[in-house]
């Protein structure tokens, strides 16, 4: 560099300052397009889970016209122990055992034929799909699962079920009953299937988390008979789930999807009781889960 003449270096280092230049306003575009990108990305994320949505809806209203108008029973229970069941959570598309010998515990025992492909049922903005999902969905109630004993395995999804289905939703409020037929029933919500938005998961505990990636969402591992979903590794407990910047949806019997806010929603626990009238105390059970304003009576 010594050696060379004043007019090569000034050549030199107006080259090195042009890169120089060049790079950082590289960087300023990067740093202005990526949260665009972030967002568009989102959001056609977004139109693939309406589309999902929308397809549940339309296969269960083809249910309720062959099925002189009622919608399947819901297989999100615990099954028969001493004679008795209780709900559990609406992810279920598989329960352990059936709660009565006259109801499938499978979702696909009243589906199937209805169905041609099980990713449908599945958010396709969770982290992973369950991997053994068309397996599952092929045996019904037969279900099994390879990893685990021979027994009668439960599954969990990423989406909730309503249909046919009630939880607690406090004091107050009372008790939320999902749609029983196509024709509705003006106590019945409307609601059909929603993406997974709750809080205090016992995968999860004192945590926000959903189906649906939010900014710094970590991911919840699923196990043998459950899913992968996004959480909230930092979550404030006394925080409102307003504080998590996610975009959700749900859809409805009369065939439209609504997408929402997580500060447009409510909350509702499992019930312990068939009637839907206590739900799981705090800190115990699969924790709180948020539904639409929309999907209230």
């Amino acid at each position: 560099m010594k050696n060379l003449s004043l007019k090569h270096r000034l050549l030199y280092a107006f080259s090195l300052l042009e890169v120089i230049v060049t790079v950082s306003i590289i960087a300023v575009l990067i740093a202005i397009i990526t949260p665009a990108l972030t967002k568009a990305r989102r959001n056609a994320r977004g139109v693939l889970t309406m589309n999902n949505q929308r397809r549940i809806v339309v296969l269960l209203n083809n249910f309720a016209s062959d099925n002189n108008g009622r919608y399947p029973e819901s297989v999100a229970t615990i099954g028969l122990l001493d004679g008795h069941w209780n709900w559990q959570e609406p992810t279920m598309l598989t329960a352990c055992r059936s709660r009565s010998p006259q109801f499938h515990r499978s979702m696909s025992a009243y589906l199937h034929g209805y169905v041609e492909d099980a990713n449908v049922m599945f958010c396709p903005n969770a982290p992973n799909r369950y991997k053994y999902i068309s397996r599952l969905w092929s045996a019904g109630d037969n279900w099994d699962n390879p990893e685990t004993p021979a027994t009668d395995d439960p599954a969990f999804g990423t989406y909730c079920f309503y249909w046919n289905y009630t939880g607690f939703l406090g004091e107050e409020k009372g008790v939320f009953n999902g749609p029983q037929s196509a024709s509705g029933n003006p106590r019945h919500s409307k609601m059909l299937v929603s993406d997974y938005f709750g809080f205090d998961h016992w995968r999860s505990p004192g945590a926000f988390s959903s189906c649906e990636g939010f900014p710094s969402a970590a991911v919840t591992h699923g196990t043998a008979v459950s899913s992968d979903y996004w959480f909230c590794p930092r979550a404030d407990p006394d925080a409102g789930p307003g504080t998590i910047d996610v975009k959700l949806h749900a859809g409805y019997t009369d065939g439209h999807v609504d997408s929402y806010t997580a500060s447009q929603v409510i909350p509702m626990r499992v019930s312990i009781t068939p009637d839907g009238t206590a739900g799981y105390p705090e800190g115990l059970g699969p924790g709180i889960f948020y539904l639409p304003e929309t999907a209230l009576p």
